[in-house]
């Protein structure tokens, strides 16, 4: 650790930072701490970040002119110029790309990425799911695998996602669409159609079993 970097995390200890191990923290002269915040060892906070007070970054964290809250707690996240505000939960593994904005109160989490979003109050996104240009509103429940289908392979469009909306397991947004205030997507389920307050959208295949195909698969294999 260089004498800079030493005299950087003596500063915030002094203001009242909890630095775990300022031999393996990197923090940029230019990063705004609160007082009662904990650093953990190995995390880098760069640029114009700001933490606030009494937020817990944890180890595997590198935070890029991005601002958090008071009362946070990150684990393994990346972030390049996001916002998150109070009381919010992240990772592990999470990807906050340029201009994502994280309301108060929501939940990140397990390896969930989120680009050019606003997250609304109380939303969550627990886990394997891609949000990407996106108006989420509150109290949405994102559930495991949805991703925000922006892309067309030539431009970007964008979602939005009304308030208390839940979005099934493994749906797709195929964008542009708008899911207004108190709908449901049923899992598995393919969105590319507005769907209008206090509907349910069910898009999907229904399901056949077919008697007797395995026998007649194994044998046409030469499998007994």
């Amino acid at each position: 650790m260089n004498a800079k970097m030493n005299e950087i995390a003596k500063m915030h200890a002094a203001n009242g930072v909890i630095i775990i191990d300022p031999c393996n923290t990197y923090i940029d002269e230019t990063v705004k701490i609160a007082p009662k915040a904990k650093i953990y060892p190995n995390t880098c906070l760069e640029g114009t970040t700001e933490i606030g007070e009494n937020t817990v970054i944890h180890m595997g964290c590198c935070l890029k002119d991005t601002v958090v809250g008071a009362n946070c707690v990150l684990r393994y996240v990346v972030s390049d110029n996001a916002r998150v505000a109070d009381n919010v939960t992240i990772g592990p593994f999470v990807n906050l790309r340029p201009n994502t904005s994280i309301a108060p109160n929501c939940k990140i989490g397990d390896f969930v990425e989120v680009k050019n979003s606003n997250i609304g109050t109380g939303t969550k996104l627990p886990h394997l799911s891609y949000i990407g240009d996106a108006d989420v509103g509150e109290r949405v429940n994102v559930g495991c695998g949805t991703v925000f289908v922006n892309y067309d392979g030539y431009k970007k469009h964008r979602t939005t996602v009304g308030n208390d909306v839940f979005l099934g397991c493994n749906t797709n947004l195929v964008a542009p669409v708008t899911l207004h205030d108190n709908t449901f997507t049923a899992a598995g389920t393919t969105v590319t159609k507005d769907v209008m307050e206090g509907e349910l959208a069910v898009a999907r295949s229904r399901q056949t079993n077919i008697s007797g195909w395995v026998a007649r698969y194994a044998e046409r294999n030469g499998k007994k």
